[in-house]
């Protein structure tokens, strides 16, 4: 009681009987993920076949009556055409587009100089988006999410690390936000273990980073604190080794060199995308 229900996937598991039985125990919310508005772009990106599987999901979602939302990961190889895939979402049903620019850890920091944009590609791509929010105002929200390399200051982690928000993965384990295992020094416990009251409330996980105790200089006595906490854990664990230092996409961070050095990388040569395979989980018995 009291929780907003949602199911983030990449739709291509999505059958009828799934959503029904998700409608049935009262799930309210999905997010259907697409590459891009070009199918041929979209199925490279992925690295597999997914478009006609995505479209399906998203006709079962509007069928059913959830509220549907579109999420795009934007990169270098999708934002010229951040227009398309606005009016796309529009024509599959969505209520809803998130327009996420990547964060650059796990394998988005494997990819980063694959996936990285340039400065004029960004800057377009908010005029673009900016319009289109008026274009479709009352029909479908639009949010665009920033590639805060770019930006002076971090994003504020899902309105606080434990505070606001919580991730069941589909093994049971509970997280702080999608990207929290990439912080290996913390341990995340699982639904089939604790119950989720505990874990949000006890674990060493949700607890790590909640409130302002554990922030080191310049985050402790910054005016800011209480409105970024310190960005992202996991972007700062990724580029830094520690979760507790400061993002080092702000500017006041000791390590922003580790930002603007990969901000002039050249990027003559693209390589090409290392993807990322799943193990199969041992069968519990």
């Amino acid at each position: 009681e009291g929780l907003y229900t949602t199911l983030v996937t990449s739709g291509l598991g999505l059958t009828r009987a799934r959503a029904e039985r998700l409608k049935e125990v009262g799930l309210e919310h999905i997010q259907i993920s697409i590459q891009d508005s070009d199918p041929e772009v979209a199925e490279r990106i992925a690295g597999v076949r997914s478009v006609k599987h995505k479209q399906a999901a998203a006709s079962i979602v509007r069928e059913l009556g959830f509220a549907f939302t579109i999420n795009v990961v934007l990169h270098r190889a999708n934002l010229d055409r951040i227009g398309a895939l606005i009016d796309l979402a529009a024509d599959l049903g969505a209520d809803r587009i998130e327009l996420a620019n990547t964060q650059y850890y796990g394998w988005g920091l494997q990819n980063r100089a694959a996936l990285m944009p340039t400065r004029e590609q960004v800057e377009r791509s908010r005029e673009i988006a900016e319009r289109a929010i008026q274009r479709y105002r009352g029909r479908m929200q639009i949010t665009y999410v920033l590639p805060d390399y770019y930006e002076l200051y971090p994003k504020a982690c899902y309105g606080g690390w434990g505070k606001l928000y919580l991730v069941v993965t589909p093994n049971g384990m509970v997280l702080p936000c999608h990207g929290a295992t990439q912080i290996t020094t913390l341990r995340f416990d699982d639904v089939r273990s604790r119950s989720l009251e505990w874990i949000w409330q006890e674990s060493e996980a949700f607890r790590a980073f909640r409130g302002d105790s554990w922030m080191k200089e310049p985050c402790r006595t910054c005016p800011r604190k209480a409105t970024d906490f310190g960005g992202c854990r996991c972007q700062a664990f990724a580029l830094t080794g520690d979760a507790a230092n400061t993002d080092p996409v702000c500017t006041l961070s000791p390590l922003r060199r580790v930002v603007d050095n990969a901000l002039t990388e050249p990027a003559l040569d693209i390589p090409e995308y290392s993807y990322r395979t799943l193990a199969a989980e041992p069968q519990r018995v």
